[in-house]
């Protein structure tokens, strides 16, 4: 009996063991219990465990209300993350685990909100005049919870007034106002006014829960002694960055709106800053520009003026071909080119060619009335003073029918049977011809046989003797030649040109035989002689 017992003594122990080497399932909750999060920021809450192979998580308000956030689960936490933190968010959050479907457990983390994001504001209106009354208006932005908010104004230590919002039920985020009336003396010029913000939450960890503004009490006076400033001077290099400063006396500090005269004293307004800064100034920057410095609390204002001239190489503004750079002979047309620099450019517009020296039609304009197919090409502009040079060119391009259109017969036109001729026909124009050949029939009609510029006759035989027409065209025009063919002891070539050529060189023979023939009788007549001979002689 004894042994029994003790075996199930031990049995127990072992199993006792065992259980404690096996870690028990647990959960938490981060940051804590209780968390403080900015209106605006981040808050992420995670919900961690601890010997669950298989966690289960899910979020809720203890109010239900919607959660505000983003729930993204792991293997073995989850988190909950608000961006923007905002007034929804001010609830006691439960996370819930449950592990392997059997065992569940809860905790809660209560989000407590504030908002105190920046500093006052001090506004000190109107002019500060001794013996008159001045208002001084302290602004304390997006504060919440504001029923924990008190403001003092003070000046220098001596507290002028007091205000707390502990009846305020505003539910979100505002700025609120303390305004306070008084009356300075000349003793207060140079003293500071004070605006001290405190945010009282007990038991809440932030910083800062004091935020304080300052501000000097001055006579207000000017603006005066107002000048300009250039960096890196009034004569800049075109490309550098320039820098305007205008520089002014005034309490408080004035109002500077920049403005540049345009033509006929028009005027372009231009930013509302001291400083005018003009990155990679360009030569129609050059101008006078004035700053006004305004002081709207005295209602005074004064002007400083200034004349820039912007320096440099030239830069080609206009290169152009009027109507078109793409023109059909015998349109008028205009080449024109601009450019502009400090000082002045000087200019020269001039037609390029293969010829070294390139002659300038003239200065900035050329006109070609009437353009012809030989002005086309490419046209350079050049612009130069004393800090370089600019170029740019265009090109002209002159639309225009076939010419000088030629055939080129190889062997010869005189041709043995058997033989292969070749005839090329090559035709300028623009856009290049398209070239066709035709052959005379024995009808009069013309055959189309062929549309490359090159027709070649392989084994030449009488059938292909006759007239052969070149025809090259564009949408310009057309212009067509011919050649006849004709095989030596077959047929003989057409004898006109033959006929016109010995006429030709008779003629070159006679007609000035004749032109002498005709002084010398006129000689003769005048001599009373009518002897050829006799006439000659006299001449001689």
């Amino acid at each position: 009996m004894l042994k029994e017992m003790g075996r199930t003594s031990l049995a127990v122990l072992v199993i006792l063991c065992v259980l404690r080497t096996v870690k028990a399932f647990e959960m938490e909750i981060l940051p804590a219990e209780r968390t403080v999060a900015q209106i605006g920021g981040t808050l992420i809450l995670t919900c961690n465990t601890t010997g669950c192979a298989s966690p289960s998580f899910s979020w809720r308000t203890q109010m239900d209300s919607p959660l505000g956030g983003k729930v993204s689960n792991y293997r073995t936490h989850s988190t909950l993350t608000m961006n923007p933190v905002s007034i929804v968010n001010s609830h006691s959050y439960l996370c819930t685990v449950v592990c392997d479907d059997r065992e569940k457990k809860e905790k809660s983390i209560e989000v407590e909100l504030y908002s105190f994001p920046s500093d006052p504001v001090i506004e000190i209106s109107p002019s500060l005049v001794a013996g008159e009354q001045a208002t001084v208006i302290c602004k304390i932005p997006d504060v919440y919870p504001s029923h924990h908010l008190e403001v003092l104004l003070k000046k220098d230590e001596h507290v002028l007034h007091e205000k707390n919002f502990f009846e305020d039920d505003s539910t979100n985020t505002e700025t609120k106002i303390v305004t306070h009336t008084f009356h300075p003396t000349a003793k207060d010029i140079g003293k500071e006014i004070t605006c001290v913000a405190r945010l009282l939450i007990a038991d809440m960890d932030f910083e800062p829960k004091e935020r304080t503004s300052s501000q000097k009490l001055n006579a207000n006076f000017g603006p005066q002694n107002t000048v300009i400033a250039a960096s890196p001077g009034n004569s800049p290099m075109e490309g550098d960055t320039l820098n305007l400063t205008c520089v002014t006396q005034s309490n408080p500090p004035a109002k500077i709106v920049w403005s540049k005269y345009l033509a006929e004293e028009s005027i372009q307004h231009l930013i509302k800053n001291n400083v005018l800064s003009i990155p990679h100034v360009h030569f129609n920057d050059s101008g006078r520009y004035i700053c006004e410095a305004i002081n709207p609390i005295t209602n005074k204002t004064e002007k400083a003026a200034m004349d820039i001239i912007i320096q440099g190489a030239p830069v080609i503004t206009k290169l152009s071909i009027e109507p078109s750079t793409t023109v059909q002979e015998g349109e008028n047309v205009s080449i024109q080119c601009s450019a502009e620099s400090n000082p002045p450019p000087k200019i020269i517009l001039r037609r390029k060619s293969d010829n070294a020296d390139m002659r300038a039609y003239s200065a900035r304009n050329i006109l070609l009335p009437s353009v012809m197919f030989q002005n086309g090409g490419d046209y350079e502009c050049l612009a130069e003073n004393k800090f370089g040079k600019s170029k740019s060119e265009i090109t002209l391009n002159v639309k225009y029918g076939p010419k000088n259109t030629m055939i080129t017969v190889i062997p010869t036109a005189a041709l043995k049977e058997g033989e292969t001729v070749t005839m090329k026909c090559t035709s300028s124009g623009n856009p290049a011809p398209v070239i066709s050949w035709k052959k005379k029939k024995a009808n009069g009609e013309s055959e189309k046989i062929s549309k490359n510029a090159t027709l070649t006759i392989w084994n030449l035989q009488s059938q292909d003797l006759g007239l052969y027409e070149c025809e090259a065209y564009n949408q310009f025009g057309k212009e067509e030649k011919a050649v006849k063919l004709y095989v030596q002891g077959l047929e003989e070539p057409d004898q006109t040109i033959p006929l016109i050529i010995a006429f030709s060189s008779v003629a070159a023979v006679v007609v000035p035989a004749v032109a002498i023939l005709i002084y010398v009788s006129r000689q003769a007549k005048i001599n009373g002689s009518y002897s050829l001979v006799k006439a000659l002689r006299l001449k001689v």
